[in-house]
């Protein structure tokens, strides 16, 4: 399953971070350029481009749905 999204500010990249810790499959954030982290990596997050809409990746789609949401 895949979601496309926005991130215009580091507040939405820590609800991120924090949605994903209490998930119990991968969620997987790509960005344009093809680099991609694990959604609880903090690091992993930062080192994206957020300058054009990321990809959140995973198996499970309510956990996805539920990632997607905290962002809001």
């Amino acid at each position: 399953m895949i979601r496309q999204i926005k991130i215009s500010n580091f507040e939405q990249v820590k609800s991120i971070l924090h949605a994903a810790e209490s998930c119990r499959d991968a969620i997987g954030v790509h960005d344009e350029r093809g680099s991609a982290a694990d959604a609880r990596s903090i690091l992993g997050l930062m080192s994206l481009d957020y300058s054009r809409p990321v990809i959140l990746v995973s198996e499970n789609e309510s956990e996805l749905s539920r990632v997607y949401r905290a962002v809001g």
